[in-house]
């Protein structure tokens, strides 16, 4: 079967490679879509994302797809059913996972991380990880559970309400969904911040953004309940923290590079009674990021920038295409 392989630091190539036998636990999934993300483009260039990829290895970890077979102990999908693949593989046997910190796990384990993803024609997965999707959610949609899902536990993090005022910070699609997750979840003003003027005016239009600030023009008043970080720049990172009022919540989601740091006045953390929260990976926010694909309080496919084939991902990953704000992979027709 193809495959597109991770072969060296910034090196791919598409190959021929055996289809993977299932075990027991496990289900074949046939890949229709898999979406390319900032974590692709850490590993790709030899950083790490939620655990090392070692070459050679298949990259993909956000998947959409049709079962193809199941293991003699799979019980909750069935060959032909539609599904998503949440990819993280927790041990759970460190602390951690017996304390019910998954996501912190020793031993984390990943498709398309640590094992082959769904950036080749077929894949396995625990049976664990698989989830089937209704009919209102396509295919294409559903390669994007594992962002959406991402999203969702950061929202678990902190404690929204109704009257709050939020700002959300980087007009990429991670800082889309959050606008939208944010009045999902019943945030009365949603305020919208970035670099590309189209993108914010775009989400004022579709989304109801009330407010909107282009960062490298506009100064943000700190004014804000709720701040959400979305790029991972020391810049951006500052300015989340000075755009907080009295007894804010901050949610550093943005990821940087692991020797970023960033500086904030210890004093206003302390005078504000700040809450400053990170959020990494996932855990058990499948069914919810589903529930809200279904529902229609997100829309995903209007985010979606570019569809693409496997011979075109490398070009995404180091740039070549221009203007991706999200990009899929058609891997096969289904």
């Amino acid at each position: 079967m193809k495959a597109l392989v991770l072969t060296g630091t910034k090196q791919m190539e598409i190959q021929d490679i055996t289809k993977p036998e299932v075990k027991p636990n496990e289900v074949l999934v046939n890949t229709a879509y898999a979406g390319i993300c900032g974590t692709d483009r850490a590993l790709y260039a030899g950083l790490p994302g939620s655990a090392n990829a070692v070459p050679p290895i298949v990259l993909g970890h956000e998947n959409s797809g049709i079962v193809a077979a199941i293991g003699s102990e799979v019980t909750n999908v069935k060959v032909g059913d539609r599904v998503t693949v949440d990819p993280n593989i927790y041990c759970g046997q460190c602390k951690y996972c017996r304390t019910d910190r998954p996501e912190l796990c020793d031993h984390l384990s990943a498709v398309g991380v640590t094992r082959n993803g769904g950036l080749e024609e077929s894949f396995t997965a625990p049976s664990s990880v698989v989830y089937p999707i209704p009919e209102s959610v396509s295919l294409k949609a559903a390669a994007t559970t594992e962002p959406v899902s991402c999203a969702v536990h950061g929202m678990s993090l902190i404690d929204v309400k109704p009257y709050q005022k939020a700002l959300v910070i980087g007009d990429g699609f991670m800082g889309q969904l959050f606008v939208q997750l944010l009045q999902a979840y019943g945030v009365h003003q949603v305020d919208f911040a970035g670099i590309i003027d189209q993108k914010l005016a775009f989400n004022k239009e579709k989304f109801g953004v009330t407010n909107t600030y282009n960062t490298k023009r506009d100064s943000i008043p700190a004014d804000y309940d709720v701040v959400i970080e979305a790029v991972g720049l020391p810049e951006t990172q500052e300015q989340a923290v000075e755009a907080t009022k009295k007894g804010a919540q901050v949610l550093m989601f943005g990821v940087g590079k692991p020797n970023q740091t960033f500086s904030m006045n210890t004093y206003e953390v302390y005078q504000k009674q700040l809450k400053i929260q990170g959020a990494f990976i996932n855990p058990y926010a499948f069914e919810d990021a589903i529930a809200l694909l279904a529902s229609g309080e997100l829309d995903v496919e209007s985010l979606i920038s570019h569809e693409v084939s496997l011979e075109q991902v490398e070009d995404v990953l180091n740039g070549k295409v221009k203007g991706v704000s999200k990009a899929v992979v058609k891997v096969s027709q289904q």
